[in-house]
């Protein structure tokens, strides 16, 4: 009996969930052993031309991760989708932007001045700028050009199923593979695997009170109580906000919930939920001295939607 077909793809992302594939460490060898990987050109040899010549949906599953940021990025989810039966968005970037979705919150204008011309560490007297094509003696190079405005994946092809995190943890990685090589009927179509169904505070160890609270700080201004509610101590933990199922890793390690497992379920907009909990701990009734402790939090568009700005009801900005 033939294996099924297996495909990883990365776009924009940092590489980390195909870290967290390998970090199923002697059980990579499983996964190898349950299923045939035609494509993983991040860990095996193989080239688009080597996709573009299978027939369609020849494969039977596409873990796709990173974000749709430039040309190149879109070719290959659409390419990926038709060759493919299932396609799952794969990690933070893919499931709703990710952190290269920060750059919705200013332009593509803007990001390429800084890069090549602006920023302390760059030299360009030339005002060069990167162009999509460029004539040399060898013949034309072609880049992928950037798009204005970043997308998750399900923004530019249909999605099956949705496995969250910055990384996806290993464990509901395996989780998710033992389900489905166990034959059993998979979940309705657009489903979150290997996730929780409540937030990541319900899983949480820290003791939390709902303290209200006159001021904020940033994790290193001071020294925090490993039992107690981050939030409750004035640091900026967004576990309120965000989805289930990494164990809450980052507060036993005391450091605040970054949310990159998403909006939790049911809830359409992570940053406007984490608005909300912020709101409710807030000890203060004048308008005045509300603006003053909201003050205190730096960047917040940035920290509430800090892997979910494309996914968001805001999903850019439109001026800055």
């Amino acid at each position: 009996m033939a294996k099924p077909k297996l495909a990883l793809y990365w776009a924009a992302s940092c590489g980390g969930c195909e870290i967290a594939v390998l970090d199923l460490h002697e059980k990579i060898l499983d996964v190898a052993n349950a299923f045939d990987i035609v494509f993983w050109p991040v860990a095996l040899d193989f080239k688009y031309h080597d996709v573009r010549a299978m027939e369609d949906k020849s494969i039977d599953i596409c873990l796709f991760n990173g974000a749709i940021v430039n040309s190149e990025n879109e070719e290959m989810a659409h390419l990926m989708r038709n060759k493919s039966k299932l396609v799952v968005a794969f990690g933070a970037c893919a499931h709703e932007g990710g952190i290269p979705g920060l750059a919705n919150l200013t332009t593509k204008d803007a990001i390429l001045k800084w890069v090549f011309k602006d920023s302390p560490s760059t030299v360009n007297n030339n005002g060069t700028y990167p162009q999509t094509h460029t004539k040399m003696p060898e013949g034309e190079i072609e880049i992928p050009e950037m798009w204005e405005t970043v997308k998750s994946l399900n923004q530019v092809i249909d999605v099956d199923y949705y496995i969250p995190g910055c990384p996806p943890q290993p464990d509901q990685i395996w989780g998710v593979i033992e389900y489905i090589l166990s034959g059993q009927p998979l979940p309705a179509k657009g489903a979150t695997l290997g996730a929780g169904d409540k937030t990541c505070c319900e899983e949480c160890p820290r003791e939390r009170k709902e303290k209200k609270l006159k001021q904020f700080f940033r994790p290193y201004e001071i020294f925090s109580d490993p039992n107690e509610c981050l939030l409750d101590q004035g640091i900026i933990c967004l576990g309120p906000a965000s989805r289930s199922g990494c164990g809450a890793l980052c507060p036993k390690a005391n450091i605040p919930c970054r949310g990159c497992y998403g909006a939790p379920p049911n809830c359409p907009d992570q940053g406007a939920k984490m608005v909300s909990a912020i709101s409710s701990v807030i000890d203060a009734h004048e308008p005045e001295e509300i603006e003053k402790i909201l003050d205190q939090i730096v960047d917040p568009l940035g920290t509430f939607y800090r892997f979910s700005v494309p996914q968001s009801i805001l999903r850019r900005v439109e001026k800055i």
